[in-house]
């Protein structure tokens, strides 16, 4: 398990059907990123699909620390072949999941295992105990497609995880410069954002503009 320590980051999000945009917001991120967070949909969890070969990756394992995000059916499935690409963080979506502690042991063999839930499925479903895992991502929009609008009720369950654990709690949709803010208020350390920063301007601008928004929010 990680470190309890919430120090605040902030993810650049891929999500792509095709390589080549893949690699293009991989060179975009490379200047100011230390973390990727990658999307992988098969089209069963949510009616979207993304890039899903693990081994073009391989080549960026040395530059970025590369997060999974599993928006599939059996995330334990996709384990080993992501880590063989060198991908260092797992998050399965419990609600494809038919074991969770099962996923959580099998990626902490490879790395650093999280559950994710989606914005409209209680934190209780989440069934291995907090300590057990090395995060917790909280959707804050349906998950399976970017540019979709920041749900804020989202935000009580962070509110109730960050009162009962101290590992690292994780946000993911419509993040960007106003709903930083508040889900760093709520107890989110990691924000995962995507169309902020590709879409909305130059990518390492965006990323200096939240950077600054933790800062002065009280974060390091």
């Amino acid at each position: 398990m990680s470190s309890t320590s919430r120090i605040p980051e902030i993810l650049p999000g891929i999500l792509e059907k095709e390589w080549a945009p893949v690699e293009e917001r991989l060179a975009l991120a490379k200047p100011f990123a230390k973390a990727i967070h990658i999307d992988l949909l098969d089209g069963k969890f949510a009616p979207n699909t993304s890039y899903l070969d693990p081994k073009p990756f391989a080549k960026y394992k040395d530059t970025f620390f590369l997060e999974l995000h599993m928006m599939v059916h059996e995330p334990i499935e996709y384990l080993q072949s992501f880590a063989d690409a060198g991908f260092r963080r797992f998050i399965g979506h419990v609600e494809h999941m038919s074991d969770q502690a099962a996923f959580v042991s099998k990626a902490q063999e490879l790395g650093e295992a999280m559950l994710a839930v989606d914005a409209k499925t209680p934190i209780d479903a989440i069934t291995v105990p907090e300590i057990d895992l090395d995060g917790i991502l909280i959707m804050t929009v349906n998950a399976g497609f970017s540019h979709q609008q920041f749900m804020p009720e989202c935000l009580e369950k962070v509110r109730l995880l960050s009162e009962k654990t101290e590992i690292p709690i994780a946000v993911d949709g419509g993040i960007n410069d106003l709903t930083i803010r508040q889900a760093f208020s709520a107890g989110a350390s990691r924000f995962v954002s995507t169309n902020f920063l590709f879409v909305k301007g130059e990518p390492e601008t965006q990323f200096q503009i939240l950077q600054k928004l933790l800062s002065a929010n009280g974060g390091e």
